[in-house]
């Protein structure tokens, strides 16, 4: 087992130890005296920073981004972007290096759906996720692959877009989802090999919508699932990032750069066309990058 699968799979025990002696000392007699059922939480967190501020190797690091095509059509704002800081979400861990999260913000035109919903600090306290734009929209391979794990029968949560939500989130909900391991975070998901030793994943896919399985091949531009909100999430989105391997509790991340797009900054919104407008299917027409900022979620 490699030395970072099993740091996380300590990692993990550590806090499963330390909540059941609470437990066991709130429901019955202690196990262990008072200051010692802290040791392993102690470890817990002593292991989750040294993983967290480990990031690629030297190797990995030298590697140029790796070009692919973008992973969605529409209109879209990036946050939590490699372009602002890496890592981009504050850790290494499951690969997440250079990840970027992106929502849809649909135009203001006749037709258009409805407009994101912003943050609010008490009410609603949590939203459907069919009020969010992004939720159900294709997702799309980023180049010819093979796929190596599918995943989507987690259910869809409702947002944490407001205060009470997101303390909840991250005080207690994140805890458990990371506590459970990765597949708990990342939520419904798809890794596709892209070959030397590149893998794409796509986090946070919907329920049920996944059209391909483990050991398929696909094209790029073909249509993997649709964006959702399952794993520790605040909102239907898309996290995607690239990593050096299959497993996220193992892999170190990798930058990438979508064709035609590049790497969009938080708050940047950018626009991909459709394939088919100009021709061969999987390819993409020229996206146009805005000047405008998106919302933040």
């Amino acid at each position: 087992m490699p030395v970072r699968k099993a740091m996380m799979v300590l990692y993990r025990v550590c806090w499963l130890v330390f909540v059941a002696l609470v437990l066991i000392g709130v429901l019955s007699e202690p196990l262990l005296p008072f200051g010692l059922v802290f040791v392993p939480a102690g470890a817990a967190v002593i292991i989750g920073l040294v993983l967290s501020r480990t990031g690629p190797r030297a190797t990995s690091r030298s590697r140029p981004a790796v070009e692919v095509a973008p992973p969605v059509t529409g209109r879209w704002s990036a946050l939590n972007s490699p372009a602002d800081k890496v890592p981009s979400h504050g850790t290494h861990v499951y690969g997440q290096t250079y990840a970027i999260d992106i929502v849809a913000e649909p135009g203001t035109g006749p037709g258009e759906p409805p407009a994101r919903p912003p943050f609010r600090l008490f009410w609603p306290v949590v939203r459907r996720n069919r009020d969010f734009p992004a939720f159900g929209a294709p997702l799309l391979a980023v180049a010819d692959a093979t796929v190596v794990r599918a995943r989507d029968g987690q259910r869809d949560h409702l947002s944490r877009n407001s205060l009470p939500a997101l303390l909840y989130l991250m005080l207690i909900e994140g805890g458990v989802r990371d506590m459970l391991g990765a597949s708990r975070i990342i939520g419904n998901h798809v890794i596709l090999d892209l070959g030397d030793s590149t893998y794409a994943v796509y986090a946070h896919v919907q329920r049920g919508s996944l059209r391909v399985r483990a050991g398929d091949t696909v094209r790029a531009g073909q249509r993997l699932g649709s964006v959702g909100n399952s794993g520790n999430t605040t909102e239907p989105h898309l996290h995607f990032h690239l990593m050096d391997g299959p497993d996220p509790d193992s892999a170190r991340g990798v930058p990438f750069t979508w064709r035609g797009v590049g790497v969009p900054a938080g708050g940047e919104t950018f626009t991909v066309e459709e394939a088919g407008e100009t021709g061969e299917a999987g390819e993409r027409i020229a996206p146009v990058r805005e000047g405008d900022v998106g919302g933040a979620g």
